[in-house]
């Protein structure tokens, strides 16, 4: 029966994705399909909808999960990214990002005699103040605005410049980001622990190795192209872009990172120890920020205005975050009920693959589903909760196969 099921629920996710393919809203679309599948697995008698409190009738319970799925991911996850995305939107409107990207990028002016040198170099900067303003579309257009034309006054083509920017965004991670939110509550950690202990490791080396990539192949192409004739070096006005607030400003998006570094439990400064959560973290440094917009402004009612881009940030995470988080975590309950996950790692140990073979068959189909839904978050909180069941059958640690499967829906979502 299982197999039945999982070849209806193929079927689903293949009529998901040519919806999506049309620029579909992916949270009805995921919604609708996880409902659907729900149903189809109940009428076969394959599952039963597990309800803290049921309605009386399976019709309106099948509503109901819907409630309870809000519910859960608030009390959880969801005012935790809501209050980043609103503090991510305070950074903006107060121009402290702007800030941060001008200071971070002042020293590639070290290397003008070695652009692709400086080219490379902005990945890992960038990939810095990505953990910082966990925004692939907000940091992508900062940096357009103040780097782009730096690196092509340099010498290197718009197209490698481009290119190193988009770099800066493949990795989706930090305590800040949506992504790393719900990976660590997936495998049981705080965001802190998981950015430190496993996103790190992996990230530093693969940035390293993504440095060496693109500096010969940029070289190799610009190269290419000015002996065709293609492009031709260019000089670009390097002055366009501006911060017209104090330079301090640059150390407010990050305040919330050296919070939870300083107040940690891992970090023994203080006696008792003194830990902040990453909710908290943000309250703290909107304060914090406010304090410093006084002082710049001295009004509090100018003040107050800039405030409610806060609200207003967190009002849109919950529109295009939250919402997609309770979407796809019901798509992947439909998944479940109707035996996808068990068929997937019942045919793949059959063909004698190994718990790693198995989570890279996942991973793959992961990094094409955020290329086809040009969102890593989409693809992501669409299977990410189906890892610890999966990882527990082929005998895996849920970390270890979520880490790889979080960044690869960053990656997908780059080349997208």
């Amino acid at each position: 029966m299982i197999y039945i099921g999982a070849f209806i629920a193929l079927q689903v996710i293949v009529l998901v994705a040519y919806w999506l393919m049309k620029k579909n809203n992916p949270q009805g679309v995921l919604m609708v399909a996880g409902i659907l599948m729900l149903a189809l697995s109940m009428l076969l008698g394959m599952h039963s909808l597990s309800l803290t409190e049921t309605t009386g009738t399976p019709v309106f319970d099948l509503f109901r999960i819907i409630k309870e799925t809000f519910s859960s991911n608030m009390l959880r996850v969801g005012l935790m990214i809501m209050t980043i995305g609103g503090y991510v939107a305070y950074m903006k409107k107060i121009k402290a990002s702007d800030a941060l990207v001008y200071v971070s990028m002042q020293p590639l002016a070290i290397f003008k005699k070695f652009p692709y040198i400086a080219a490379s170099i902005v990945i890992p900067i960038g990939q810095m103040l990505f953990i910082c303003t966990p925004s692939a579309t907000g940091l992508g257009l900062l940096l357009v605005a103040s780097i782009f034309p730096i690196l092509v006054g340099l010498g290197v083509s718009r197209l490698t410049a481009v290119s190193v920017i988009s770099a800066c965004t493949i990795f989706d991670m930090g305590p800040g980001s949506a992504n790393t939110a719900r990976a660590a509550e997936l495998v049981g950690q705080n965001n802190m622990l998981y950015f430190v202990e496993h996103q790190l490791p992996l990230a530093i080396p693969l940035t390293i190795l993504l440095m060496i990539v693109y500096y010969l192949t940029n070289r190799y192409f610009d190269r290419k192209d000015r002996q065709s004739g293609r492009t031709q070096p260019e000089m670009v006005d390097t002055k366009d872009f501006k911060v017209d607030i104090p330079l301090i400003y640059a150390i407010l998006p990050v305040l919330p990172l050296f919070l939870l570094i300083i107040f940690s439990k891992y970090v023994h400064l203080f006696d008792p120890p003194i830990e902040l959560d990453t909710t908290t973290a943000m309250f703290v440094s909107l304060a914090v920020s406010m304090l410093f917009e006084l002082i710049r402004l001295r009004s509090f009612k100018a003040v107050f205005v800039t405030m409610k881009s806060f609200w207003e940030g967190m009002g849109k995470v919950f529109t295009n975050v939250v919402t997609l988080i309770v979407a796809a975590e019901i798509f992947s309950k439909g998944l479940i009920s109707l035996g996808f996950i068990d068929a997937l790692v019942e045919g793949c140990t059959s063909l004698g693959f190994s718990g790693t073979l198995v989570s890279i068959v996942i991973i793959l189909i992961l990094f094409l589903a955020a290329i086809l839904m040009g969102s890593g978050n989409a693809s992501f909180f669409s299977f990410g909760p189906l890892v610890p069941s999966i990882a527990t059958k082929v005998g895996m640690a849920p970390v270890d196969m979520i880490l790889p499967m979080q960044l690869a829906s960053s990656m997908g979502r780059a080349a997208s």
